[in-house]
């Protein structure tokens, strides 16, 4: 029996960057298995991409019949809902994971976003989860997907925008809102000082946590 970590994009650069992220948390005895989704494109930057990945997503979950839970690994947190519908196995969402965390790490989180265009869907998501009060703020790195493979140039950019949450907007916890790049993780911590969440790590713990406790949205009788 496996835990499903679906990235819903074909990039298999970003899916293994899950790899790595999930990597500490192996040694809890889980399986634990990421999918790249072939049907996905190459990066979920807009509302088209988000709506179009749904369907064959949910399609590839219905065909994990030994899966345990799944997590799906796009901050925007396609099919979270409808998959939750259709199987009592845990589903998280790793923004949902990620913002849940973040309460418990401060008084005020920050969300440091891919681009631009992300700030409204994850504004839109902090209010729908009644967090408006808790939030510092959102900032984009403005670099594609693709740009964050180039080391410095993410690292750099990454640091910077941390800490103008940090000095400028009051963050006081930081969220990276991107699958992926848990790399990076570690490193925006140590520049910040201050606790940085990378959200496919939330997600995958809290659902083994799920799992191990027999717990679900859908509790079985």
């Amino acid at each position: 029996m496996t835990l499903y970590v679906i990235n819903p994009s074909s990039s298999q650069g970003a899916t293994d960057g899950l790899k790595d992220a999930i990597d500490p948390l192996v040694s809890f005895g889980h399986p634990i298995h990421c999918l790249t989704l072939a049907e996905g494109p190459a990066g979920i930057e807009m509302q088209a991409h988000f709506d179009g990945v749904i369907e064959p997503m949910l399609r590839l979950a219905r065909s994990l019949t030994d899966a345990t839970g799944f997590v799906t690994a796009c901050f925007s947190d396609p099919g979270v809902t409808r998959l939750r519908q259709e199987t009592s196995r845990p589903v998280l969402g790793i923004r949902e994971a990620a913002l849940s965390d973040a309460l418990t790490l401060g008084e005020r989180f920050g969300i440091i976003a891919i681009r631009p265009a992300s700030i409204p869907r994850h504004l839109a998501a902090v209010s729908s989860m009644g967090l408006n009060d808790r939030f510092a703020g959102g900032r984009a790195l403005n670099l594609g997907v693709k740009d964050l493979a180039d080391e410095k140039r993410a690292l750099d950019r990454l640091i910077s925008t941390a800490c103008q949450l940090r000095d400028e907007d009051g963050a006081d916890v930081l969220i990276l809102g991107c699958a992926g790049i848990a790399q990076y993780r570690a490193r925006v911590e140590a520049a910040t000082g201050i606790p940085t969440i990378d959200p496919t790590q939330s997600a995958v713990a809290l659902t083994l946590g799920r799992i191990s406790l027999r717990q679900s949205h859908k509790p079985e009788v």
